[in-house]
């Protein structure tokens, strides 16, 4: 029973039927999407050839950037094409590939995140000792622990979703294939319940969990810099308030969407907008105006 399938593929609702609509909205993501992808990947390229970068902490900043693309580039060009067309398919492959490459980077994202807020705790807390506790060698098997940890994550995700029966209907009220649109199509309540639970326990706990552990770690930073100096404060405080802003606009979103029962929302497409398009958009640029060495590098290249 668990692995009848009638389906070959799903049909969007996408964000809007009406034409006109339709061409603002590839117009608008369109632009945005292009220009995003090009300053992440020019950030990428500034931290790798700047001399004034070799920080480990812009080796994590590099790498957030290139999961950030990655993270976009699994739902959003298939949203920009879809605005071209009144009818709007997915195969049910296809499907599987988008909800796997969502899962894998978005929970690579949310190691990384955490690591970062490590490193952030680390070079403020223990500044004497930061160059002995945060070696290459741990930066990089870091960064390979996030990479891992998104696989695994996605790799049950995925198989939790190959185990539920899709015999019909097809169609789906959402631009990208997520878990509650998919749970919402498959054919038995039981196995729609208990997956149901699954994937709120495992991303919904995943995502609080680690933000209250990153929330903590900036409640112990805060409590540390009481004792600092006004200058140092305010540049310790600058760099936490940038990673701060960039963990709640991942976050939010992310728990809002998986902790809570099985059910959809109106507001889900402009949930998933805001996490899937606009957070991977806005987190390079929040570090990058917020932080002087970047800006000054940022400026050397492009001169």
């Amino acid at each position: 029973m668990g692995h009848q399938r009638n389906v070959t593929e799903f049909i969007l609702l996408g964000l809007s039927a009406i034409p006109e609509v339709q061409k603002i909205l590839f117009l608008m993501f369109f632009i945005i999407y292009v220009i995003t992808v090009v300053v992440k990947l020019f950030i990428v390229a500034t931290i790798v050839s700047s001399q004034a970068l070799i920080l480990l902490m812009y080796f994590f900043l590099a790498s957030l950037s290139f999961i950030d693309t990655c993270y976009s580039t699994s739902v959003v060009p298939k949203l920009i094409a879809d605005c071209l067309y009144e009818k709007k398919t997915i195969s049910f492959n296809g499907c599987m590939t988008q909800l796997f490459a969502e899962h894998f980077f978005g929970g690579a994202e949310i190691i990384l995140l955490t690591v970062m807020a490590y490193d952030r705790y680390v070079a403020i807390c223990k500044s004497l000792h930061y160059v002995t506790i945060v070696t290459q060698r741990l930066c990089g098997l870091l960064v390979l622990l996030a990479w891992v940890g998104g696989f695994l994550h996605a790799m049950i995700q995925i198989l939790l979703v190959f185990q539920l029966p899709f015999c019909g209907p097809n169609l789906m009220d959402h631009f990208v294939c997520d878990f509650y649109p998919l749970l919402e199509l498959a054919c038995t309540d039981t196995y729609v319940y208990v997956t149901g639970i699954l994937v709120m326990v495992k991303s919904g706990v995943i995502c609080l969990v680690n933000f209250i552990m990153l929330a903590a770690s900036y409640v112990i930073i805060l409590d540390f810099l009481r004792f600092h100096s006004v200058k140092g404060r305010s540049r310790a405080l600058s760099t936490c308030s940038s990673h701060f802003t960039v963990v709640v606009l991942f976050f939010v979103p992310c728990i809002f969407t998986y902790m809570r029962p099985l059910h959809i929302l109106p507001v889900d497409k402009t949930v998933s907008i805001f996490y899937s398009f606009l957070t991977p958009m806005l987190n390079p640029l929040i570090y990058t105006l917020r932080n002087s060495e970047v800006k000054n590098a940022i400026r050397k290249l492009w001169s």
